[in-house]
């Protein structure tokens, strides 16, 4: 660029063409570059109060350059304003207020112009580079890109993407895959954001979708949309599972992706460096899929909790180590395969959990229905568990039990309403005594049960709630697949909002805490129309 100092038209042109063509920019913006950079160094030559402007024509190299000038009467800067007579000689016909042209001669570039010009067109086409490159890679992310190993730094692999640099951060690497510089490597456009230093492309080898994307480059009929992969999950470098499903029943869509003698799915093995992968058919039975899910391990039997957003697995005593896998990876991978969390457990675990439940169940009946041993079994064992069950099921579905009659059944309801209603009073009294204010209680959706847990939590005032975003009160706790075993070391419980145990949804949390927040409005409306009122007077 020092050629700048002696450059005649058509050195400037070919500066251009030649920036241009090397970094893959259009034209245009060299150009402008280029004029910036003599602008700068003719207001150096000229005066940097003066506003002067140059234009270079593309195609053929002419140059020139002026300063803008304003009409007045009275000058009072002599470098941006010209008065009527002197105006006159550069542009006839010009009048005060107009703007016109003083045309410059062209100067000659010293040594520090020609540097600072070199920096201005090297900024500007970097900047160009920058935004070519995050136009290139934004609308690619989910692709699959080769690129060769430049360096690697601090754990983290730069990759040579040909026109760009792309960067597999540690988490994102299979785990003892080793990489060396000028190794040719495949990885997925995870992520793209523009950043001051320039467009970051965040690259990933252990994302599920870098499998999904091998198998579709592998299984014709993934690429051609005839077999999906529904759902995938992976533990990097050694094991993983995917969901499929075909469109076309003729078609088996385990034995594609698996391919004549495992041909296809090696492929991907051998790119993931020996992940084993466990090809099994998609179900939109959830009941199914986790069975399917939990292969090789035989299942006895699956019970769906949909409140708790849990299952619970009941296998063969000699299944259960195949179940969990080692160090619970086949569990866990299944968990993340279905969305849910899964409980493993043997035939006697499920066994005492369901005679545990049944002795607490009776128990409660007796105690709260006033009722016999016998009478509180039988509802058990009829699949109720709750007292609003009791309450508010069908007349006729409680009557249809064996033994029952109308008038049994009639007692039963009533006798269950009164102890919720005695549930109730029992909270609002403690609500009362933890301080809770009464206005609480008109919030939607709260009962006394849960303006007690709020109580404990330290809510206790409107203020207190309005304060509250929508996730700390309602968030679920986050499920984790889990196994009964009481010789396994106790984890923490997972956090979630204050009353998560109510099952609030976020919809009915939002309301809430907006109907908390009504009377910081209603404070703000008198404050308003009393400054309104003054006003009108003043």
């Amino acid at each position: 660029m020092a050629s700048v100092a002696t450059a005649n038209r058509a050195e400037l042109i070919a500066i251009a063409n030649s920036v241009a063509s090397e970094k893959m920019i259009d034209k245009a913006i060299v150009i402008e570059a280029l004029e910036e950079a003599i602008q700068r160094a003719a207001k150096t030559r000229y005066g940097i109060e003066n506003d002067i402007r140059a234009k270079l024509d593309p195609q053929t190299g002419d140059l020139r350059l002026w300063r803008v000038v304003e009409v007045v009467e009275a000058v009072d800067d002599f470098f941006k304003q010209v008065d009527v007579a002197q105006a006159q000689k550069l542009q006839k016909g010009a009048a005060v207020g107009d703007y016109i042209v003083d045309p410059l001669p062209p100067i000659e570039f010293g040594r520090i112009q020609a540097q600072a010009s070199k920096q201005i067109i090297f900024q500007k086409v970097r900047d160009a580079e920058r935004d070519r490159q995050y136009e290139e890679f934004k609308d690619r992310q989910g692709e699959i890109i080769t690129g060769v190993v430049k360096r690697v730094e601090f754990g983290h692999i730069v990759v040579d993407l040909g026109r760009a640099e792309g960067v597999i951060r540690r988490d994102q690497q299979i785990p003892r895959e080793v990489v060396r510089v000028n190794d040719r490597i495949r990885s997925l456009i995870l992520n793209v954001r523009r950043e001051n230093r320039g467009p970051q492309i965040f690259l990933s080898r252990a994302h599920p979708d870098f499998m999904k994307k091998l198998f579709a480059q592998e299984v014709p009929e993934i690429y051609d949309g005839i077999i999906t992969i529904q759902a995938a999950a992976r533990d990097p470098g050694s094991r993983a599972k995917i969901g499929v499903i075909s469109r076309d029943s003729s078609i088996d869509p385990v034995g594609a992706c698996v391919g004549m003698k495992g041909s296809r799915v090696q492929a991907v093995v051998q790119e993931m460096q020996g992940e084993k992968i466990d090809i099994i058919p998609w179900s939109p039975d959830t009941a199914t899929f986790v069975v399917n899910a939990l292969q090789p391990a035989s299942v006895s039997r699956v019970v769906i909790d949909e409140e708790e957003d849990r299952i619970e697995v009941v296998v063969p005593d000699d299944q259960l180590s195949l179940a969990i896998g080692r160090r619970g990876q086949n569990v866990r991978l299944a968990s993340q395969l279905t969305g849910k969390a899964i409980d493993i457990l043997t035939e006697a675990d499920a066994s005492e959990k369901r005679q545990k439940e049944f002795v607490q169940n009776s128990e409660m009946f007796q105690n709260e229905l006033d009722v016999d041993e016998t009478l509180a079994q039988l509802l058990v064992a009829e699949g109720f568990g709750a007292l609003e069950e009791v309450a508010y099921v069908e007349l006729d579905e409680l009557a249809a039990i064996e033994g029952f009659d109308e008038d049994l059944a009639q007692e039963l309801q009533s006798r269950a309403q009164e102890a919720l209603d005695r549930r109730e009073q029992a909270a609002r009294e403690e609500r009362r005594s933890l301080g809770v204010d009464d206005a609480l209680a008109d919030m939607p959706y709260l009962t006394e049960a849960m303006l007690v847990t709020l109580g404990k939590a330290g809510i206790k005032t409107l203020d207190d709630l309005a304060d509250l975003a929508t996730d700390e009160l309602v968030e679920k706790k986050r499920a984790e697949p889990r196994r009964r075993n009481d010789d396994a070391p106790k984890r923490p419980e997972p956090k979630g909002g204050i009353l998560s145990e109510y099952g609030l949804s976020d919809e009915q949390g939002n309301e809430i805490i907006m109907a908390a927040r009504q009377h910081w409005f209603a404070d703000e409306e008198p404050a308003a129309d009393a400054e309104t009122a003054e006003g009108e007077e003043a």
